[in-house]
């Protein structure tokens, strides 16, 4: 590996991309962006789309009042028969698992409270990194939101790393290091290596105290750096902190605002609960805080590491998490550390993400398995493990339930279809309140045709993820999306 810090080589020129164009643009600064993710102004087709939704569940309801005889008709059938009662069984009883696991983690959340930022003496020396592939313009956003934190100049590292893009990164890159001088260092990989070999790099040029990691389509607000790093100032136990991740481009497409709420209750409510057990399952590569000698006694392991044989090559991220909570730290999750971070726009970019997250969890499940129920750390472990018991809940049932949905639906399709629209009304409910609470009730709303979406479009993800998780391949790193 090379530094090139100091390089004078030019960024490709691209088809449709001319180099004259760039002095003409102006980047958005860190304001604009995060002023661009609370607007609420929707669409025609928006509308349209949360008008469809409602009719759709609110016809479910009558649907399954109008079927309540045939309902009714086919529990009886079922417990007429003996494997028809073990069904029903089997049913209520993963029912009444999966409601007592959300009041723990309702109590849970309750409790929960984010770490108040130390002074500016305490602050450790922090060194940020930031990976790049196929980013272009916003990578630039990315760094310039990190140098505008109010961190102290002389206690912040910035390193960026073009992992071998092929459009104009690097060019932006060098914009950036023009600007900001000394306070960035820029570096280029000289070919792609992936997003683990990338950061490999970053943590051994960085010299700060802390790790922060940041995805190069991401920007953060000018308090977040300070936020993350608290609780290892206050909290000898802490080795790695996850960061507070929303929608960046959430107004661009319906996708990204589905998303939006999906990830306020996923980070804001599931990770507050984790982190009260000191056993956040994730940090995410958008924004997350490491300690550096949980780092170091755990990096070779964590650059070799392998599945069946392969270079694991994805869920960098939840295996530095999982190394982490194996060496006894405890993993915490900041709510007032914010992110804001672009995500997929369209269907096929966004199965692909999420194929590539189920198999990292597929995989991190069975290598967090192998601590989990040992002695891995002081004090209770029960919280760590009830977590990882609801993963593979999740996991172990998903390909048997996909079956049983096949076959409800060629046998009672109307039934079916009207009680999983029903069920969708309730639980997308939680979600939904839970955002109005915490946000905006205009958009809550997202909720419901979110869950529509992936119960209907989605549902194979996990499944497939199981039969394939040996498979490599980032599946989503080219170039940026064509709107």
């Amino acid at each position: 590996m090379i530094d090139v810090s100091n390089d004078k080589t030019e960024a490709p020129v691209l088809p449709n991309s001319p180099r004259s164009s760039y002095a003409s643009v102006k980047p958005k600064n860190t304001e604009e962006r995060v002023r661009e993710t609370v607007d609420t102004n929707l669409k025609t087709s928006e509308y349209w789309v949360l008008a469809g939704t409602f009719i759709l569940l609110l016809s479910s309801v009558f649907a399954a009042y109008y079927l309540s005889p045939y309902f009714e008709q086919l529990r009886a059938e079922r417990l007429a028969t003996f494997w028809g009662t073990v069904f029903i069984v089997f049913t209520l009883a993963l029912l009444a698992v999966k409601v007592c696991f959300l009041v723990f983690m309702f109590v849970l959340y309750f409790r929960y409270k984010a770490t108040k930022s130390v002074s500016l003496e305490k602050l450790p020396i922090c060194t940020v990194i930031v990976p790049a592939y196929n980013e272009g313009e916003l990578v630039w956003e990315t760094l310039m939101s990190l140098a505008e934190s109010n961190y102290p100049k002389e206690k912040l590292q910035l390193i960026a790393i073009d992992d071998g893009s092929q459009d104009d990164t690097w060019y932006w890159m060098k914009k950036a290091k023009a600007v900001l001088g000394d306070q960035l260092s820029i570096y280029q990989q000289p070919e792609n290596k992936g997003k683990r070999q990338a950061l490999y790099r970053g943590f051994q040029l960085g010299t700060g105290d802390i790790f922060v990691t940041v995805d190069s389509d991401s920007v953060v607000r000018k308090d977040t750096l300070r936020n993350l790093v608290s609780p290892f100032v206050l909290n000898d136990q802490c080795g790695a902190v996850a960061g507070n991740v929303r929608v960046l481009n959430k107004t661009n497409a319906i996708i990204p605002r589905m998303l939006n709420v999906s990830f306020v209750f996923s980070f804001e409510f599931v990770r507050s609960a984790q982190s009260m057990m000191g056993s956040v399952l994730c940090t995410p590569g958008a924004l997350a805080a490491y300690r550096r000698d949980a780092v170091m006694n755990c990096l070779s392991e964590w650059v070799d590491q392998t599945f069946m044989g392969q270079p694991s090559d994805i869920g960098e991220d939840r295996a530095m998490t999982n190394m982490i909570l194996k060496q006894g730290y405890h993993v915490l999750f900041q709510k007032n550390a914010y992110v804001y971070t672009k995500t997929p726009e369209k269907y096929k970019n966004l199965y692909k993400m999420f194929i590539r997250w189920e198999r990292s969890n597929v995989r991190e499940n069975i290598m967090m398995s192998k601590f989990a129920f040992k002695n891995f750390r002081e004090g209770s472990k029960a919280g760590t493990r009830i977590l990882l018991l609801n993963q593979w809940l999740k996991v172990m049932l998903s390909i048997p339930m996909t079956i049983l949905m096949f076959v409800f639906i060629t046998t009672h399709p109307i039934i079916f279809v009207s009680s999983v629209l029903l069920s969708i009304l309730v639980f997308s409910s939680v979600q939904a309140f839970f955002y109005a609470k915490s946000y905006s009730l205009a958009e809550c709303f997202w909720a419901y045709p979110y869950s529509i979406f992936y119960a209907f479009s989605l549902f194979w993800i996990t499944p497939y993820a199981i039969a394939t998780a040996g498979r490599s391949g980032w599946l989503t790193r080219n170039l940026p999306e064509t709107k």
